[in-house]
C-alpha cells in the first residue's frame, strides 16, 4: 500500500511550495494521489492551517486534497488581491503552475466566492464546485448580515468566543462542537502558524464588500454539477443564498444543516465529508 500525507499528523514538513512570476505560493498536498485533486479555498482571515483536521481526514480517506494560501495570504508571497476575480485569478495561478489541467474546487465563506468567479473565468478546468457557507455576491432578497458581526470579524484579533459567535449557533450543542473544531484546529497552529497582515486584512475586506452581482447574475453559466450547503442559523451569510442559488444553477444540490452555522462543515466533518465524496464520486 503506498503511503501518503494526512490531516491528522500537524507538521510545517509538509508543506510545500510552488513559484509563478508573481508568487510564491503556500501549500499541502494530502491524501492518495489522484488526477483530479479537489482544490480548496479559504474563508477571509484563514489560511492553510485553519482548515479542521477532522474534514481533511474525512476528505483525505479517498480523495487527493490541495489546501493552499492564495497571493499575499499566510506563507504566501505577493501582493493580496483587493477584488474576488483577483483572488480567482490567484487561485487559477497556482493551479496552472502544478500543471494541473482538471481540478475539483471547494470554497467556504469568502472562498466560495471565489471558487465561483474561478469556475466562471476557467469553466473547463473546473469538474465539480462546491460552495460551502457562501453566496453569489449580492442578489435580491438576502438579509443584511447583523453589525455584530461585521464588528466581530474586523477585530484585531479574535478569541474563542468572537469564533464560536461567527461560526456556531448559540445552543450548547453547536457551542460543544465548536469548541471541539477549535481545538483540532490549534493542532494546526501550534506549530509555526502562517499570519494574515493587516494589509491583507484591509484587501480581502475590499475584496468582500465589493463584491456585486456578476456570479449571481452569472450563475446560469456555472453548468457543471455544484454541491452548495450551509448551516441554517449562518449569521454571516443567510442560507435564504444557498437556497436562492438553487433556483438559477443548471445542476445543483443543496445541503442545509439545522442547528448549524457558518461553520457547519467543521461542526458536521464526518456527515458533510462524506457527502462531498459522495458528490466527488
Amino acid at each position: 500500500m503506498t503511503a501518503y500525507k494526512t490531516a491528522s499528523t500537524p507538521s510545517t514538513d509538509d508543506i510545500q511550495y510552488v513559484e509563478t512570476a508573481e508568487t510564491r505560493f503556500a501549500y499541502r498536498r494530502l491524501g492518495p494521489p489522484s488526477d483530479v485533486p479537489l482544490v480548496m479555498a479559504m474563508r477571509f482571515r484563514g489560511t492553510l492551517d485553519h482548515w479542521d483536521p477532522a474534514l481533511l481526514d474525512v476528505l483525505t480517506s479517498q480523495r487527493e486534497v490541495i489546501v493552499f494560501d492564495n497571493r499575499g495570504t499566510g506563507r504566501s508571497s505577493g501582493q493580496a488581491p483587493a477584488s474576488v476575480d483577483g483572488l480567482a485569478a490567484g487561485l487559477l495561478d497556482f493551479v496552472d503552475a502544478l500543471g494541473l489541467t482538471q481540478i475539483d474546487l471547494l470554497g467556504w465563506s469568502m472562498g466560495g466566492f471565489v471558487v465561483q468567479a474561478a469556475a466562471l473565468q476557467r469553466p473547463t478546468v473546473v469538474r465539480r464546485l462546491i460552495v460551502a457557507g457562501s453566496g453569489p455576491g449580492r442578489m435580491p432578497g438576502l438579509p443584511a448580515m447583523p453589525d455584530k458581526v461585521l464588528h466581530v470579524m474586523t477585530k484585531p484579533e479574535n478569541d474563542d468566543e468572537d469564533l464560536l459567535y461567527l461560526f456556531f449557533p448559540e445552543t450548547q450543542v453547536a457551542r460543544d462542537a465548536g469548541s471541539a473544531s477549535l481545538r483540532r484546529i490549534d493542532t494546526r497552529l501550534g506549530h509555526d502558524p502562517s499570519y494574515v497582515s493587516p494589509n491583507t486584512v484591509k484587501a480581502q475586506l475590499a475584496a468582500i464588500t465589493s463584491f456585486g452581482t456578476g456570479v449571481w447574475d452569472r450563475l446560469p453559466e456555472l453548468d457543471m454539477p455544484v454541491l452548495v450547503a450551509n448551516g441554517a442559523q449562518d449569521v454571516m451569510i443567510s442560507a435564504f443564498a444557498s437556497y436562492s442559488m438553487s433556483q438559477r444553477l443548471p445542476d445543483a444540490k443543496v445541503i442545509l444543516y439545522s442547528d448549524a452555522g457558518h461553520g457547519f462543515l467543521f461542526q458536521h466533518a464526518g456527515d458533510f465529508g462524506r457527502e462531498i465524496l459522495t458528490f466527488l464520486a
